[in-house]
């Protein structure tokens, strides 16, 4: 709700300042070149995110998630030592890690929203989010992307000389992201119920 009033008032005062500075014409052009822009960028990122998705389906149809998920293991227990080893949840979670971790951008997000409804089943307390809800959440947001491939096609699209070269800084900004953001929320899972 919050975002609809930013980018209302953003667009509201946008026209109010190109009204009075008489360059309505230049935000008519630029409103539209930015349209044109934006469905260009999706329909080149749409190829990215087939390849991505289809190799995702590749992978579960073979039992590739199997082996992911056997390596994985030990850091999934040690994050959501509540769910049982075959629990559908369980399994959502590591394709959603896998795919983040891929760096498959758009292509992770329904394997994330399946991971949180099987979680949601999980759930005892239905009124708010369990901790490995709020875990997930936080290890989707914050994600370690090896190879952050939407990025990469972003920057050739745009013109980029070396679209590659942010893969390093990714992974350092990432793993802080990860680590920052999981020790927040073991710490409020440990202390956080008690001062309820």
């Amino acid at each position: 709700m919050m975002l609809n009033f930013i980018w209302g008032g953003m667009v509201v005062i946008s026209f109010i300042v190109a009204i009075f500075t008489g360059r309505i014409s230049d935000l008519t052009a630029s409103a539209l070149s930015g349209a044109a822009s934006g469905i260009e960028t999706c329909i080149g990122l749409l190829g990215t995110m087939c390849l991505w998705t289809g190799l995702a389906k590749i992978a579960e149809n073979s039992g590739l998630n199997q082996i992911f998920a056997k390596l994985l293991r030990p850091f999934t227990k040690l994050l959501f030592p509540k769910l049982k080893k075959d629990s559908a949840a369980l399994k959502a979670i590591v394709l959603n890690m896998v795919a983040n971790l891929l760096g498959m951008g758009n292509a992770a997000t329904p394997l994330g929203l399946c991971a949180m409804r099987e979680l949601d089943k999980e759930n005892k307390h239905r009124a708010s989010a369990s901790n490995e809800m709020c875990t997930f959440a936080v290890l989707n947001t914050a994600s370690i992307q090896l190879i952050p491939s939407t990025v990469i096609s972003l920057r050739q699209m745009f013109g980029s000389e070396n679209p590659s070269e942010i893969v390093f800084p990714v992974w350092i900004c990432s793993s802080i992201a990860v680590i920052v953001g999981i020790t927040a929320a073991k710490l409020f899972e440990k202390y956080g119920r008690n001062r309820l």
